[in-house]
């Protein structure tokens, strides 16, 4: 299973994955951090494509090409706003890790790289965000093998550091 499971610092818009999974806003029509930074270098025809699949409830998922991105597909998923861990927010951000790694599957992806879902403007706590990915992910790969990889892919020294001292502790 670890061997799975990776962790780095980077640029999720450069690696060379089947799949990246998008933190989007329910339009799915762009906005900022991980999700713009996906459509400029996607280019114009993400957001085409976009546009026709008409958004993406909280908790779930949307597949789209990676178009100029060195990955195959991009899974767009929906992260929760917190507010304050009293309107299911750790239910629909674990859907949003199950529900992209059943679109991975879906499209024979054997490659997939996670941003940090919700943990940037939509405030959810890194802690907390982070067990969550690293246990719903933890899960899946348990009961299906089609995913080789997972990389969570950091932005930041702080993220990083949250993702590997929680992965030590669950895979322990």
């Amino acid at each position: 299973m670890k061997e799975r499971i990776k962790i780095i610092e980077g640029d999720i818009t450069k690696l060379e994955v089947d799949a990246i999974v998008n933190a989007a806003n329910t339009s799915l029509l762009g906005g900022g951090g991980v999700d713009g930074a996906i459509h400029r270098a996607a280019g114009p025809e993400l957001l085409k494509e976009t546009r026709q699949i008409g958004g993406c409830p909280t908790g779930e998922a949307r597949l789209s090409k990676g178009y100029r991105l060195p990955a195959k597909w991009v899974i767009h998923t929906v992260g929760p706003v917190w507010a304050g861990g009293n309107k299911n927010e750790d239910v629909l951000l674990s859907n949003c890790y199950k529900n992209s790694l059943r679109a991975a599957v879906e499209v024979s992806a054997r490659t997939i790289a996670f941003p940090s879902i919700s943990t940037g403007a939509y405030r959810f706590p890194l802690d907390r965000a982070t067990e969550i990915a690293i246990k719903e992910t933890k899960r899946f790969l348990e009961s299906d093998d089609t995913i080789r990889e997972v990389i969570f892919v950091c932005f930041g020294e702080k993220v990083l550091k949250t993702y590997q001292d929680l992965y030590s502790t669950i895979m322990a």
